[in-house]
This record gives C-alpha cells, structure tokens and sequence, in this order.
C-alpha cells in the first residue's frame, strides 16, 4: 500500500475524531504546527525515518516536542503511528489532514505565479475567477517569477492554466521549428 493512501487514511480517521470530539480547528493548527516543525527541522523527519531509532525513542522525541503543545486527540496520532511502526508518514498524515480540512471548510487552494507582485485588483480577479470556478473559498498563493516575461500560470489542484509571454514564445519556436 502506498504512503500517500495509508497517510489519507489515517487522515481520514483523524478528521473524523477531531469532529466527533469537536476539535478540528485545534487538530487543524497541530497538524500545520508539526508540518512546519518537521519542514524547518530535518534531523526531525530524518530521526522519524530511521530504521536504527526504535521506536520508543521516537515517540520520546515527540513527546518532547508536542506533547505540551497539541491536543490530546492530536497527541493520540502520534502514539498510534508509533505503535505501528509508521513514525516517516506522519509528515504525510499532515499534509493528508490539512487537505480534508480544506475541503471540509470548502477552502480551495490556488498558487499564482506572475511576473510581478499583483495589484489589488488583479488578485480580486483571480479570486473571483477561482471562486467562479470552484464555488469555493479561496486561499490565493502568490508567487513572482521574472522570468515569465509576463502574464501568468495559475494553478488550482492538479489544474493549470498557463498564460505567461513565456509559453506563447516557447510554442511559438515549436512552430516555428516545427
């Protein structure tokens, strides 16, 4: 079975607790608490990994780490994935969890990507486009790329939309070439 399926349902099984105890926004900041934690500490996710720690000993690192920090029905993760042995999915089980939340908010995540900072009005454009889209609330990522020369590459889950002056060059030459 693959990471990313056994991660969705530990996920899933986490969402459903945290609803059922009603407590899914704080299981929803724990999850982005270790999220970040682990992203910004390598060694943690190494050690987590490592065939060599045992896994009392991981659960000891995460203990330390979290167990003042989160709530109890995110605490309970922790210790079930140690106990099966699971401990370098759990960076997974995060990004599986924070993505149902999304959906059970009715969040939807978008990343454009443009060649200079937009202006209010831009990105109210892309918010409605996106809203448009998906009849959901919009979480917009901004990122700059000069090198797109200009226009834009709009990503909304596995969806792209590339409008940049870099694109249209590149087919261009194709053409050209072709």
């Amino acid at each position: 079975m693959s990471v990313g399926s056994v991660a969705s349902r530990y996920a899933k099984s986490l969402i459903e607790l945290a609803q059922e105890k009603g407590v899914v926004e704080t299981v929803y900041k724990d999850m982005q608490l270790f999220k970040n934690t682990a992203n910004e500490n390598r060694a943690l996710m190494l050690a987590l990994s490592s065939p060599v720690i045992r896994h009392e000993r991981k659960l000891g690192i995460l203990k330390g780490l979290f167990q003042d920090k989160v709530d109890p029905v995110s605490f309970t993760i922790f210790n079930i994935i140690t106990k099966k042995n699971r401990e370098a999915i759990l960076d997974a089980i995060a990004d599986e969890f924070i993505k149902l939340y999304d959906t059970y908010k009715g969040i939807q995540k978008a990343t454009v990507v443009t060649s200079t900072p937009l202006t209010a009005e831009l990105r109210q454009q892309f918010n409605t486009m996106v809203n448009e889209a998906t009849n959901k609330t919009v979480e917009l990522e901004e990122k700059i790329d000069p090198k797109l020369i200009g226009g834009y590459i709009l990503r909304i889950g596995d969806r792209q939309i590339d409008a940049s002056i870099r694109s249209r060059l590149n087919e261009l030459k194709l053409e050209l070439l072709g």
